[in-house]
């Protein structure tokens, strides 16, 4: 009986006979490179391009390296292969498990490490042209180029069909959308004939052929509300026509998630450059505050204002890898638990090993309701977007990204609607629109709040009278100011800026001792005027860091203002009730300080001013009275000061404080050095990254020493 690795062997294999047409005697099963230049090399198949070149013993055509099931296949894992090929001299390699199938050429007159990603590999009885015409179809494509692309065809459309960005912006997607589905149904991959050209279109008898694609693939994500029911592509056939044909030799299905998504929010930032109040969050930046807050499985994640879903994103591709690692771990544990029972014999220790990748499998499964990734997929994502196009947007992105799409809607942030309320989320990463008011007149309606009856059902099932507390909280609100639903606003009557209503929302979502880390102007951190909002988070929550970022991190998307990151855990139950009993004898204690000398103050002007009354001596009583009020005040004010300060003194933790100045993004929004995290682009002076330092002071805040940029 086969074990689990030798089944995935073995499914390649027949791929590679039954729809690669290779033949058995082209191919050679775990071959020793021994004597070819390694010492440990064994390739799991070594394919020559005919019979008579295995024969020969000539250089092979290609190398396949299969790897376990449950890991994400990694670069390290690409340069095995690539060390293979190079011994052997194959011009072609793949990298293989069930998740997923990577290939590549291998370009001889390159450095080592040099490789060029392909979108697949010759069919076995590929001619020298039909070699070349792949390589020059489907080929894989860098950031920077995919973004040209896109905005290329941006202007097809806008010249065209005179749209204006935003309308033309919403044709791309559709387009976009459409090739990546339909070429998922057409397992494109494994077919010589990429669907997706002017060709297959010209084969169809539609009026526009395009949007019969597109009707398709509406109807396919149906349930998920992405598009409405009248929908279409608004595009002449021509200029559809014009699209495609500079779309189709890319193969997005199988290019990288990473350059997809790097090269969208670049598109998407060239596109609108804040034309409709979207500043996205460079990569980078994504990167290093989802590894700051660190998502484990199990915990529910939300962004508010979700833009592109980039956060939503990074959680969703880091949680899963970590639960496809522990799943591997598991496997090998138990097989070498097995493979060290001498008394088994290797049928019964291949059944055991097939019984247990079977469970694990059935466990992960993102297919089957209640799996790890399932669960991962649809409990624990949400997201929310005021900007409808932002909302689809996002929704696409994660779908072309491997899901976590259901939770993400289009509805303004401020409001409960949806599955995200207040008191449910684990961990919340924003990076809200700043500059922006909440005006008085910016009021709950009830189009707003409005769920229909199936969706609210099931989140009463799901969330029952926490789901309903906070429907009412809302619906109480009908009408009103949103702004009256938050504690911050001073006056319903006055706009407050967006980026303060977001600190109080996003707080108010977490679950007791949830984390937090959100984008927001230095303005906050310094200005005299907001002193109230920052005593307001401090009484909620543990600051655990401020990262200061350039003045420059923005500017490529629209942006001049100086921004840092803030990294925030709210109190527990038992840590607030600490904190407010802190907070409570401290003001009492101050108040006890001054009684005497308020009362003494205030007894003498209460009794001139009787006096001056008694003589009606007006403007004296009124001089009288404004002292008395002016030194009330200002005594007010001292003793909250007094009071926050020993406060500040009794309930003390260390904050983690860092200036960067290399983020991974120059101001023209090209890739930079970036000390943030552990990256290829870490400036060589630096001892550390600001991750790495965090880490650090998170073990050992006491021993924590200033070095870098840290404090």
């Amino acid at each position: 009986m086969e074990t689990p690795e030798e089944t995935v062997r073995q499914n390649y294999l027949l791929i590679l006979v039954n729809e690669y047409g290779f033949s058995l005697d082209q191919i050679a099963e775990e071959l020793d490179l021994t004597g070819r230049g390694s010492a440990s090399a064994r390739a799991d198949f070594v394919i020559w391009r005919t019979e008579q070149d295995k024969a020969d013993d000539n250089a092979p055509f290609i190398i396949v390296e299969c790897k376990s099931d449950n890991v994400t296949i990694k670069p390290q894992d690409y340069s095995q292969g690539e060390n293979y090929a190079r011994i052997c001299g194959a011009p072609f390699f793949v990298t293989h498990n069930s998740r997923e199938t990577k290939y590549w050429r291998v370009k001889k007159d390159k450095v080592p490490g040099y490789t060029e990603e392909i979108e697949n590999i010759p069919h076995g009885d590929a001619s020298d042209k039909d070699i070349k015409e792949l390589l020059s179809k489907l080929r894989a494509f860098k950031e920077k180029e995919f973004a040209d692309l896109l905005h290329q065809c941006h202007n097809v459309i806008r010249n065209r069909e005179k749209k204006d960005p935003a309308a033309a912006f919403d044709e791309i997607a559709k387009v976009l959308f459409t090739k990546v589905y339909v070429e998922r149904q057409l397992l494109t991959r494994r077919n010589r004939k990429n669907l997706f050209t002017v060709d297959v279109l010209h084969e169809q008898i539609a009026e526009n052929p395009l949007d019969t694609l597109f009707q398709n693939t509406k109807a396919a994500y149906a349930a998920d509300k992405i598009f409405e029911d009248d929908e279409r592509i608004n595009l002449k056939p021509a200029t559809g026509e014009e699209i495609v044909r500079k779309l189709e030799k890319y193969n997005l299905s199988d290019t990288s998630e990473d350059v997809k998504g790097v090269a969208f929010e670049r598109f998407l930032g060239r596109t609108f450059r804040g034309e409709i109040g979207q500043f996205f969050t460079p990569r980078s930046i994504v990167e290093f505050m989802v590894r700051m807050i660190d998502p484990q499985e199990g915990e529910i994640v939300c962004d508010p204002a979700s833009g592109s879903g980039g956060f939503l994103i990074r959680v969703f591709e880091l949680v899963r890898e970590k639960i496809l690692a522990d799943a591997d771990r598991e496997y090998n544990e138990y097989k070498a638990e097995i493979e060290a029972k001498a008394s088994l014999s290797a049928p019964k220790k291949a059944k055991m090993l097939q019984d247990k990748y079977n469970e694990i499998q059935e466990r992960i499964d993102q297919q089957r309701k209640g799996s790890r990734l399932w669960n991962l997929s649809n409990r624990c994502i949400y997201g929310t977007d005021a900007n409808d196009r932002m909302a689809r947007t996002s929704k696409m992105n994660m779908i072309m990204h491997g899901d976590g799409h259901g939770g993400v809607h289009h509805h303004d942030g401020f409001l409960n609607v949806n599955g995200i309320f207040e008191g449910r989320f684990d961990i919340i990463l924003t990076n809200p629109p700043f500059g922006a008011n909440v005006e008085p007149s910016d009021k709950v309606l009830e189009v707003d709040i409005t769920v229909n009856p199936a969706a609210e059902q099931r989140y009463l099932s799901e969330y029952g009278d926490l789901y309903r507390q906070a429907q009412d909280r809302v619906k109480a609100a009908l009408n009103k100011p949103i702004a009256s639903l938050f504690d911050l606003p001073k006056s319903n009557k006055a706009k407050i800026k967006t980026e303060i209503l977001f600190i109080e929302r996003c707080l108010d979502l977490l679950k007791p001792g949830g984390r937090m880390g959100i984008v927001l102007p230095e303005g906050i951190y310094n200005n005299p005027s907001l002193a109230y909002v920052r005593e307001f988070t401090e009484n909620r929550a543990f600051l655990r860091a401020v990262v200061s970022l350039p003045q420059e991190t923005f500017i490529s998307s629209g942006a001049s203002v100086k921004c840092s990151l803030l990294f925030l855990q709210k109190f527990t139950e038992e840590e607030q009730q600490q904190f407010d009993e802190t907070h409570a004898a401290a003001k009492a204690e101050v108040e006890a300080k001054y009684a005497d000398e308020v009362e003494a103050k205030k007894s003498r002007l209460e009794t001139a001013i009787q006096k001056a009354k008694e003589d009606k001596n007006t403007e004296q009583r009124k001089t009288l009275q404004k002292e008395l009020k002016d030194y009330l005040k200002q005594m007010e004010t001292k003793q909250i000061a007094e009071a926050r300060q020993l406060l500040k003194e009794r309930f003390d933790y260390p904050i983690f404080m860092y200036e960067a100045e290399k983020v991974g993004i120059s101001a023209t929004g090209e890739e930079d050095q970036n000390e943030l995290y552990p990256n290829i682009n870490q400036p060589s002076e630096i001892e550390k990254t600001c991750l790495e330092w965090y880490r650090e002071f998170v073990t050992n805040p006491a021993g924590f020493v200033v070095a870098g940029g840290a404090e």
